[in-house]
């Protein structure tokens, strides 16, 4: 019989009260991709990130019977994928820098027309540098409120910042992105202000 796929509250108590390492393995799959891209936007090393990853959901198997009691647990592992990787620049002394690492931005094309694909080829390719062009804070969290799908509190929360700063900074990445989409389109999506 397949495996079905839990939601986290799920997850979350199967872990905990039954040491179900299928739930574990799931929990694992659906969090260490974006987990890793994080801590390496802070960590600037593929082995040190992956490693940090590893040592937090170590601590969650480790932990597994106090899992129940943890209200956020997607915020949980940012979090300690966080105090992680602070810990791990300590320890090397290095000086702590929030500047994030390449990202991928994806828009799906549904149009099976070869002109519309071109186009929507076209737009993520724009995106993408427009995207890598953004300050290092700005484009942090952007990618965690819109690939990782945080909350703006919790990304305040997260990288220890107001929730208007966070709130800003969107707002400055949401502008530069609708303003790339409005040149590669020549449509005007937007009022200028």
């Amino acid at each position: 019989m397949p495996y079905k796929r839990m939601h986290l509250p799920e997850l979350q108590h199967a872990i905990a009260t039954n040491d179900d390492q299928a739930a574990y393995a799931e929990l694992f799959a659906r969090f260490s991709p974006a987990l890793q891209r994080f801590t390496l936007s802070i960590v600037h090393r593929n082995e040190e990130a992956e490693e940090i990853v590893s040592d937090v959901f170590i601590r969650i198997w480790e932990k597994r019977k106090t899992l129940d009691h943890i209200q956020n647990l997607r915020m949980y592992l940012y979090v300690s994928a966080r105090n992680f990787s602070v810990n791990k620049l300590r320890s090397k002394n290095h000086r702590l820098s929030l500047q994030i690492e390449e990202i991928s931005v994806d828009l799906p094309c549904f149009s099976e027309d070869p002109h519309e694909q071109a186009v929507m080829a076209e737009i993520r390719r724009e995106l993408h540098m427009a995207v890598n062009d953004l300050p290092g804070r700005c484009k942090m969290i952007f990618k965690l409120v819109k690939e990782d799908g945080l909350q703006q509190k919790e990304v305040a929360e997260l990288l220890q910042l107001s929730p208007k700063t966070v709130e800003n900074q969107l707002a400055i990445a949401l502008r530069k992105l609708a303003e790339t989409i409005r040149l590669v389109t020549g449509k005007k999506f937007l009022k200028k202000d």
